[in-house]
């Protein structure tokens, strides 16, 4: 159970996180929620993918990360077998919260930082110094501030995003069953894609309101990523050769 503290540089200026990665850690999902402002790096490494919030009644991304709730292909022996990091698994213990200020005699909502102290990374023997000596943010901490930051703006953003792309009718279920060998089929429900086909064929107005609120370029990256299925398949394939290899060694 998540216990979440607002975070300030006196009740936790011995706070560390551990930055590793492993099963202890809560790493082993087969999917992360992604964003729209990060939608350029993930493409380059990890299937995105839409599917619906737990309230059934609005879009969220996702990026694809095994094909079983509990499976992560990529990870491997402690590290993370890729370029760059989804902010979502990159903020670690930490999130955006709201806190009433009063700005120029009006009181507004402004965001503030917290962090699970019962996280696991918290909780961990060694990790990343929160603050300096002196008080001061440390490299890490200004870090996740600017994934957090990320994390904000892709989220308001993500929602008009999808918003648009849906009522253009621009988004379809995806049906992922994959033959990955000749003794194992693969699959995962409830995930949705951009349309392809219908996307050319949207006419000059509809095209100019999704180019203009940029979100044109976010359905074609989203298309774009799923060449990297070819390389979950392929990971999902050598991790299947290493158990059959093992099984049949314990035999002999």
């Amino acid at each position: 159970m998540a216990r979440y503290e607002l975070l300030n540089n006196i009740a936790h200026r011995d706070l560390h996180v551990a930055t590793g990665f492993g099963v202890e850690f809560g790493d082993e999902v087969g999917m992360v929620p992604a964003f729209p402002s990060e939608f350029a790096e993930l493409q380059r490494e990890y299937p995105i993918f839409l599917r619906k919030d737990v309230a059934g009644d609005a879009w969220q991304s996702v990026v694809l990360l095994g094909f079983e709730q509990h499976e992560n292909l990529f990870l491997q022996e402690g590290r993370w077998n890729a370029a760059y990091l989804p902010g979502a698994v990159a903020k670690g213990p930490f999130l955006i919260g709201f806190q009433e200020q009063r700005v120029d005699g009006e009181l507004t909502l402004e965001p503030v930082m917290h962090v699970d102290v019962d996280h696991p990374r918290v909780k961990a023997a060694t990790g990343e110094p929160v603050f300096l000596p002196q008080g001061g943010n440390s490299a890490y901490l200004n870090h996740i501030a600017g994934v957090l930051r990320g994390i904000h703006d892709g989220s308001t953003y993500g929602g008009e995003m999808f918003q648009a792309l849906d009522a253009n009718g621009l988004i379809q279920p995806v049906t992922l069953d994959v033959q990955v060998d000749e003794r194992n089929r693969v699959g995962v429900n409830g995930l949705h894609g951009i349309d392809r086909e219908r996307l050319a064929m949207l006419d000059g107005p509809a095209l100019l309101e999704l180019n203009r609120g940029g979100y044109l370029e976010g359905a074609y990256l989203m298309l774009a990523s799923l060449h990297n299925m070819r390389r979950l398949i392929a990971e999902k394939q050598r991790r299947l050769r290493m158990q059959d290899a093992a099984a049949f060694k314990g035999k002999s």
